[in-house]
């Protein structure tokens, strides 16, 4: 059993709030190489000269609204969890962003948009049908989509027993769902770097938070699992996990 102020300081962390797609709580506690394509650059690219653009999943709308210079005259985001959905609202309405809900596992469901409503189409580390993007892109219009690799933090992972849960997230293999709904890829890469966590607090923090990652975890079940990775962090100082992104640029004939 860990010293009391140790259990207590992991229980703040479960607890702590979390809204948006804000991390800023972990700022200097993990540090996460990034891939070498900068995301907003790739979308800016994509977004000259058009005149619609739907994010997938915006979160709170942090990354969407640093595109505001680029913005086309229309722009839809899409956003999954309730909470999340009023944030964005805030952030992105007095962009002119309109935030509409929708529930991404749901990937039997179609998109809320007619057929050819939009000029691009992206999603930052958000689930997509592929079809569903092909029916709602215009005619040669685009898709950009920044995914994290199936085997990134498969270590962690498996620290709690859990699989590699989406394994078909790769980009040969989301190229192939990509092309059988009718798209032509543009680009496709994979980058491979390392997330470091500093303390064991921050792997609580992160693990409530992005729960696909470990279903189910808690400090209570899991406290045998964080007192082995609290005597690796003060044995090494610091634990690093290889995590992995990919990005497809796609479009429509």
């Amino acid at each position: 059993m860990p010293a009391r102020s140790l259990l207590e300081t992991w229980r703040a962390e479960e607890s702590a709030p979390f809204s948006g797609w804000d991390f800023s709580r972990l700022d200097g506690r993990v540090v996460e190489d990034q891939p070498p394509w900068p995301y907003l650059d790739v979308v800016r690219d994509a977004l000259a000269g058009v005149r619609s653009l739907l994010d997938l999943g915006t979160g709170g709308g942090e990354v969407l609204s640093e595109l505001r210079d680029a913005f086309p005259p229309r722009v839809v985001a899409t956003e999954a969890w309730a909470p999340n959905v009023v944030v964005a609202r805030a952030r992105l309405g007095p962009l002119g962003v309109e935030v509409v809900p929708y529930e991404a596992t749901e990937t039997s469901a179609k998109l809320r948009f007619d057929d050819r409503s939009f000029d691009v189409v992206i999603s930052r580390h958000e689930a997509y049908e592929a079809t569903e993007v092909a029916r709602v892109l215009a005619d040669r219009g685009r898709f950009v989509t920044q995914q994290v690799h199936a085997q990134s933090l498969a270590e962690l992972r498996g620290l709690f027993g859990e699989p590699v849960p989406f394994p078909h997230v790769t980009a040969d293999g989301l190229c192939s769902e990509l092309r059988d709904a009718g798209l032509v890829i543009d680009r496709a890469e994979e980058w491979h770097g390392t997330m470091t966590f500093r303390d064991v607090g921050a792997i609580v923090y992160f693990l409530k938070n992005v729960p696909w990652e470990a279903p189910g975890f808690s400090v209570a079940r899991d406290l045998a699992v964080l007192e082995r990775l609290q005597r690796r962090i003060e044995r090494d100082g610091a634990l690093g996990f290889a995590n992995g992104s990919l990005i497809i640029v796609a479009h429509k004939p």
